[in-house]
C-alpha cells in the first residue's frame, strides 16, 4: 500500500484497506473476550408484569437508580436498538465479501449483544417503565437511521473512530452514577467491546493516512466540524443530552478532551505530511474546531457550575 496524491474511489479504497482489515480483524478475534448477557442480569430480582399474566403494572418506586441514570440508559439503549439500520448502512457501504463483509456480521453480533443485556437489566430490575420503552422503541425504529456520509468510506470510519469511542465513555458514566454495581459491571463489560471497536476503526482510518493523507484529512475534518451521536433521532434526544451533559456523563468537555483530541492524537493528524492544498486546509479548520469546542466546553461548564450554586442555595 503506497501514498498517493491522487484522490481515490471509494472502490479504490476498499481494495487498498482490505489487507489492512483482514490484519485487523484477526487482531479483534484474537482479543475480543466471549461474554453472555444472561451473567450479568440480576434474575432473582424480576417479578410478573401486569398485562395477559396479570402480574403488577410498574410504578416510578420500582426503580432504584437516580433519574439522570434511567434517562441515558434509555438513550443508551434506543441507540443500540436501532442496529438493523446500522448494519444495512455499513453493509452498504463495505460489503458482504472478503475481510470487510466478516467484519460488518462480527460487528453486528457483538453490538447486538449490547441491546440484549441492557433491556433484560432494564426490565428485570424494573428501572424503566417497559410501555413507554416499548413505545419509544418502536418509534425510534420505525425513523431507522442514515448515516451522513453513507456513500465516503474514509467519512464513516472517521464517523466511527469517535462515536465508538465516545459510546464507550457514555456507557461507563452511566454506569457510576446508577449507583448499582450491576449495572456498572455490565456497561463496564458493553464498554470494553466498544473499545475494541474504536480501535478496530481507528486503526483503518490511521493506515488511510498512509494511503490518502489528504482524502483522510478531508474526511476527519467534516466529521469533527458536524458531529452528532446516532441516537439523535430519538424522540426528545435534545432534552435528554442535556440532562445527560448536566450529569456529567457526556458533554463538550469529555467529547473534546477524551474522543476527539485522544484520536486525532493517535493519527498524529498536525504532523502528517504529504497534505495537498485541500489537505492543508482541512488540518486547518481540524484545529479551528479544537477551539472553538474549547470555547463552548468553557462556557458549558461555568454555567453548569452556576446553576449548581443556585441548587444549592435554594436548598
Amino acid at each position: 500500500m503506497r501514498m498517493t496524491t491522487t484522490p481515490l474511489s471509494q472502490t479504490a479504497l476498499l481494495l487498498e484497506l482490505e489487507a489492512v482489515v483482514e490484519k485487523n480483524l484477526d487482531r479483534h478475534l484474537s482479543i475480543a473476550k466471549e461474554w453472555f448477557p444472561h451473567e450479568y442480569v440480576p434474575w432473582s430480582e424480576g417479578r410478573t408484569f401486569d398485562g395477559p399474566l396479570g402480574g403488577e403494572a410498574w410504578t416510578e418506586s420500582d426503580s432504584t437508580i437516580p433519574e439522570v441514570a434511567r434517562t441515558a440508559l434509555i438513550v443508551n439503549l434506543l441507540t443500540e436498538d436501532n442496529l438493523p439500520s446500522y448494519h444495512h448502512e455499513i453493509a452498504t457501504l463495505f460489503g458482504r465479501d472478503g475481510a470487510w463483509g466478516t467484519w460488518v456480521h462480527r460487528w453486528t453480533a457483538e453490538e447486538g449483544r449490547h441491546g440484549t443485556a441492557i433491556r433484560d437489566y432494564l426490565t428485570v430490575t424494573r428501572a424503566v417503565d417497559p410501555v413507554a420503552l416499548e413505545r419509544a422503541r418502536m418509534t425510534h425504529m420505525s425513523a431507522g437511521y442514515e448515516n451522513v456520509h453513507g456513500d465516503e468510506v474514509l467519512h464513516s470510519l472517521a464517523y466511527v473512530s469517535f462515536q465508538e469511542l465516545a459510546t464507550r465513555i457514555s456507557h461507563r458514566n452511566t454506569g457510576r452514577v446508577t449507583g448499582d454495581p450491576a449495572c456498572e459491571a455490565l456497561l463496564a463489560r458493553v464498554a470494553a467491546d466498544e473499545n475494541l471497536h474504536m480501535v478496530f476503526y481507528r486503526n483503518l482510518l490511521g493506515a488511510a493516512f498512509e494511503l490518502a493523507p489528504s482524502q483522510a484529512m478531508r474526511a476527519v475534518a467534516d466529521v469533527v466540524a458536524d458531529f452528532q451521536m446516532p441516537g439523535v433521532g430519538i424522540e426528545g434526544f435534545a432534552r435528554k443530552s442535556v440532562a445527560i451533559a448536566l450529569a456529567g456523563i457526556y458533554d463538550l468537555r469529555l467529547h473534546r478532551d477524551e474522543v476527539v483530541v485522544p484520536v486525532l492524537r493517535q493519527w498524529d493528524v498536525f504532523d502528517v505530511t504529504g497534505l495537498d492544498a485541500d489537505g492543508e486546509a482541512a488540518r486547518d479548520q481540524i484545529a479551528a474546531h479544537l477551539d472553538d469546542l474549547e470555547r463552548a466546553a468553557s462556557r458549558f461548564e461555568e454555567k453548569r457550575a452556576a446553576r449548581e450554586a443556585r441548587l444549592t442555595a435554594r436548598s
